[in-house]
């Protein structure tokens, strides 16, 4: 009967874990975690009252290298109205990213997330995946994947539906 105790907790154990896994998975309408407490590379811009679009890639990904272009034109035709655009990298080597950075001729800003803390806290499985945040927050979407101008499209209506309500 001894032996089956161990057994029995390390179960116990691996189904609350498992669930608290879950649970940690974010939804539309879950605020977005505070940046600041993943330890993230780079300087963040102000997002405080602005709807963003984050955006996680790595310079290895071809999908990122694709929505990379669509991210700059949401850039360039938001920005100026309270929206930012900001990527996370994944890649462990800054050099990496900073590579890709320069050959992809975007300015809006991109932090690191070398250690994937903050990637790992919202469950992103598949790059480039995509959290749109309304002003006060809250997710409002989330994309995995990039889907070539349907996903560019979805992105612009969703920014432009929130930039709409005040």
């Amino acid at each position: 009967m001894n032996m089956l105790r161990p057994s029995l907790a390390a179960l116990l154990l691996a189904i609350t874990s498992w669930s608290s896994a879950l649970a940690a998975a974010p939804k539309v309408g879950d605020a977005f975690p505070d940046l600041a407490a993943f330890g993230l590379e780079g300087t963040a811009p102000d997002l405080k009252g602005k709807v963003v679009l984050i955006d996680f890639w790595a310079s290895w990904c071809g999908p990122c290298r694709h929505s990379f272009p669509a991210l700059q034109e949401i850039h360039t035709k938001f920005k100026d109205q309270g929206v930012v655009v900001l990527g996370i990298s994944l890649d462990e080597d800054k050099a990496d990213m900073m590579g890709f950075l320069k050959k992809s001729k975007t300015d809006f800003p991109s932090l690191r997330d070398p250690k994937g803390k903050l990637a790992e806290k919202l469950d992103v499985s598949t790059i480039p995946a995509s959290f749109l945040i309304s002003r006060d927050g809250k997710i409002v979407a989330i994309h995995n994947g990039y889907g070539g101008d349907k996903t560019k499209r979805e992105y612009i209506a969703e920014i432009e539906k929130l930039l709409a309500t005040k």
